[in-house]
C-alpha cells in the first residue's frame, strides 16, 4: 500500500517509519527542507531509542522516502496521514489547527482518485468535519473519506508502542474507509490488537479523554504524597496499595514534580477549552491543570528548605532537563519551572542531562551545563534529581558525598531508599515519604550538623 505521511515531528516520522516497516511504502513530507535533507542522510531530529536504526533500514530497502513535494507524494497515494503539530494557542489554550487545515488545503489540491486521509494528530472534536470541509470546498469532484485514528505513543518507547498498541481506534463509518486503514494495520493481526471501529467525533474525544484521565492520575498521587508528607505515611506504599486494586491500576501512581511533554499539558487545556465551548466544563480538568503548573515552581521550595529556606549565593546541580527519560523533549518539562524559580532565589544552576541539554540551553539563561553527573555534583550545596534517567539510579553516593560542598539530595523521583542516604551521610528529601532529614532531626546528626560539617570541608571551586 502507498502511504503519504504529512509532517516529520515525533508522531509523523515514528509511525511513518513503524508503517514502512510493515511492509508498505511511506513517503513522509515536510516543509522544512532542511529536516528532509538530514532524514535523507539517516539523520534524526528527535531523540527515541531505536528509531534511527529503523529509518535507516527502510530507508535503505526503498520502503521509507523522504520529500519536500506534497503534490506528488499525496497524488500516487492510497492513505495520507496528517500528523503536524497541534499546540495550544497563544493566549487561551485552545489548540492551534492551522498546521492540520493548512494540511487540508494542500492535500485537496493533490488528490487523484479515492483517498483516504487519516487524522493522526491530536485534534479536538469537530476537527474532522471541518478537514472534510475544506476539501470538499476546494475539490467537488475529489473521492475520499476523512478518518479520525489517534496515536497512543509514548516518548522514549514510541516504536514498541505503535507495534505493540493496547488498542487502535479508527474514526470512521465509511465501510470503504474501514478496510483500507485495517490492511495499514493487518500486520498486527497476529499480536491479536484490538481495533476499535466508532464515529470520527467519538474518536476524537478518546484521545482526549485518555491524556487527561493519565494527567488526573498524576496530580491525584502527587496531592496524596503531599498529605503522606504532613502525615507520615509513604506515598509509594500508597500507591502500590490502590494500584493493585484493577480498577484503578498501577500506571501513572508515581509522585513526583507533575507531568509535562508534548501532549498533557496541553491536551488537558484544549479539552478544558473544548468542554467550555459546548457549556459543560470540567471542574476537575481545570484544577488538575492548575495544580500541576502550581506543583512545577513549588519544588524549588524542597530544596530551599534544607537551607532555612534562603539559596541565594547557593549552588544547585541539576541531573534530568528532560520531562521523562529516553527522549530529549524538554516542552513543559518540570526542570523549567524549578531552576526558573531557583535562579529567583538566587542560586546559581549547574544541570546535565544525557539528551536534552541542547533543546535546554535554548529555553533557560545562566545555567552551567556540565559533562556528566559528577562534574555537575562538584563544588554544589544540593543536588536535585528531577529525571529518572537509569544513569541516575545507581550513583556512586560514597564519590558523590566526596564530590559535594554540602550533602543535601533532593530526590523528586523517589529514585533512592532514604535510609541508604541517611547511611552515607546526605541529608535527603523526597517526595511523598518520610525523609532522611526527619530521621537525622530525631539523632545526635542532624541536618543543621550536616551543614556546618559541610562548611568546614574543603570546598570544590564552583564553576
Amino acid at each position: 500500500m502507498r502511504v503519504a505521511i504529512i509532517g516529520t515531528g515525533y508522531v509523523g516520522l515514528v509511525s511513518g517509519t513503524c508503517i514502512a516497516d510493515f511492509g508498505h511504502t511511506v513517503v513522509c513530507v515536510d516543509k522544512d527542507a532542511n529536516k528532509i535533507e538530514a532524514l535523507k542522510r539517516g539523520e534524526i531530529p528527535i531523540y527515541e531509542p531505536g528509531l534511527q536504526d529503523l529509518v535507516r533500514t527502510n530507508a535503505g530497502q526503498g520502503r521509507l522516502s523522504f520529500t519536500t513535494a506534497l503534490q506528488e507524494a499525496v497524488r500516487v497515494a492510497d492513505a495520507v496521514f496528517i500528523a503536524v503539530g497541534t499546540p495550544s494557542r497563544r493566549g487561551d489554550g485552545h489548540a492551534d489547527l492551522s498546521y492540520v487545515y493548512d494540511a487540508a488545503r494542500e492535500i485537496a489540491n493533490a488528490l487523484d482518485g479515492y483517498t483516504v486521509i487519516i487524522t493522526k494528530s491530536t485534534v479536538p472534536v469537530g476537527t474532522g468535519d471541518e478537514v472534510e470541509r475544506i476539501i470538499q470546498d476546494a475539490r467537488p469532484d475529489a473521492k475520499f473519506a476523512v478518518v479520525s485514528n489517534p496515536e497512543f505513543l509514548r516518548e522514549g518507547a514510541a516504536i514498541h508502542d505503535f507495534k505493540h498498541p493496547d488498542r487502535i481506534v479508527v474514526g470512521t463509518e465509511d465501510e470503504q474507509a474501514k478496510k483500507l486503514v485495517a490492511e495499514i494495520y493487518r500486520p498486527l493481526n497476529l499480536n491479536h490488537v484490538p481495533i476499535l471501529y466508532t464515529t470520527r467525533r467519538t474518536a476524537e474525544l478518546i484521545k482526549y479523554a485518555a491524556n487527561a484521565f493519565l494527567a488526573t492520575k498524576i496530580t491525584f498521587i502527587n496531592e496524596i504524597a503531599d498529605l503522606c508528607e504532613k502525615a507520615g505515611a509513604d506515598v509509594q506504599e500508597v500507591a502500590r496499595g490502590i494500584g493493585l486494586d484493577n480498577r484503578i491500576g498501577s500506571k501513572f501512581l508515581h509522585a513526583g514534580p507533575g507531568f509535562g511533554g508534548s501532549c498533557f499539558p496541553k491536551d488537558v487545556r484544549a479539552l478544558v477549552k473544548t468542554a467550555q465551548d459546548y457549556g459543560v466544563p470540567i471542574r476537575i480538568l481545570e484544577a488538575v491543570a492548575a495544580v500541576n503548573d502550581a506543583r512545577k515552581r513549588s519544588m524549588a521550595r524542597k530544596v530551599a528548605s534544607a537551607f532555612g529556606g534562603v539559596l541565594r549565593g547557593k549552588t544547585v546541580a541539576v541531573l534530568g532537563l528532560t520531562f521523562k527519560p529516553n527522549t530529549d523533549d524538554m516542552r513543559e518539562a518540570p526542570a523549567l519551572a524549578l531552576i526558573t524559580a531557583l535562579q529567583d532565589m538566587g542560586a546559581r544552576v549547574r544541570a546535565f542531562d544525557p539528551a536534552g541539554m541542547r533543546q535546554a540551553e535554548t529555553l533557560l539563561n545562566n545555567v552551567v551545563y556540565c559533562e556528566n553527573t559528577y562534574d555537575c555534583a562538584e563544588g554544589a550545596d544540593a543536588l536535585v534529581i528531577t529525571t529518572e534517567w537509569e544513569q541516575f539510579r545507581a550513583l556512586d553516593l560514597e564519590r558523590l558525598h566526596n564530590l559535594m560542598a554540602c550533602p543535601v539530595v533532593v530526590d523528586l523521583r523517589n529514585v533512592y531508599r532514604p535510609e541508604e542516604m541517611h547511611r552515607h551521610g546526605f541529608a535527603y528529601s523526597c517526595v511523598g515519604r518520610p525523609s532522611a532529614t526527619a530521621h537525622l532531626a530525631e539523632d545526635d546528626f542532624p541536618l543543621e550538623r550536616v551543614i556546618s560539617m559541610a562548611k568546614v570541608r574543603a570546598r570544590a571551586p564552583t564553576r
